[in-house]
């Protein structure tokens, strides 16, 4: 027979399969099973879906008041299910067995329910596919606020924005002192001209190839 709901010899935590559901990804879900008697309780685990699934162990004995973990994997999946519904089940069963029972050395016929007096557990498990954005905010802005929160991240782009806003105010310097040489230009009697012209027209190519790498290589702020 069937025990009902309330002589469940087990209990499950969490109650459904949880998975957070990314394209060619695994996700894994893990059960948490306890026996609730003082008799050794042998459990199996079936599924509607026994390729998309891998479940480990999918049966076993627990010891009196004792538990385990079952760990359910979802396999990597190619394509969305419709609107992130999932249709399938997962059926825990378990009956007593008697002590010191030996997982490998259970009867065939130990979960089947045309057995005389014997008792059998159903409990049925719901899959439930969870987006991967709902695990890291409740909206795109908290999780977009969420990924600037690092403070090292900030930190070093603050330091690049520093390093360029001086790079800039230096080319502007620059950038005057050649215009002032360039009205100076009339004064040919001065021999250093031509050589600070040089000079400042070079310096002002070096910063403007610095300020171009800086922009090239500076983290987006967005």
């Amino acid at each position: 027979m069937t025990a009902g709901d309330g002589n469940q010899l087990i209990s499950v935590h969490p109650e459904d399969l949880k998975f957070i559901f990314e394209l060619e990804k695994q996700s894994f879900c893990d059960l948490k099973v306890a026996n609730n008697t003082e008799h050794h309780v042998a459990f199996k685990v079936k599924t509607t879906s026994p390729k998309k699934y891998f479940v480990r162990p999918n049966t076993g004995v627990i010891q009196p008041w004792d538990s385990c973990v079952i760990r359910v994997t979802l396999q990597a999946q190619r394509e969305y299910p419709s609107d992130m519904q999932c249709k399938d089940k997962f059926l825990l069963q378990s009956t007593i067995v008697p002590p010191h029972a030996d997982v490998d050395e259970l009867p065939p016929d130990t979960f089947n329910k045309d057995s005389d007096g014997k008792v059998i557990n159903d409990r049925k498990l719901r899959v439930v596919y969870i987006p991967p954005s709902s695990t890291q905010g409740n909206s795109e802005d908290e999780g977009l606020k969420g990924s600037t929160q690092s403070p090292d991240a900030n930190s070093a782009v603050q330091s690049l924005k520093d390093e360029r806003d001086a790079a800039v105010r230096q080319t502007q310097l620059l950038q005057q002192e050649l215009d002032l040489l360039r009205r100076r230009r009339y004064r040919k009697s001065d021999p250093g001209f031509s050589l600070m012209f040089a000079f400042v027209v070079g310096l002002i190519g070096i910063m403007v190839g610095f300020l171009l790498n800086l922009s090239l290589s500076s983290p987006s702020t967005e």
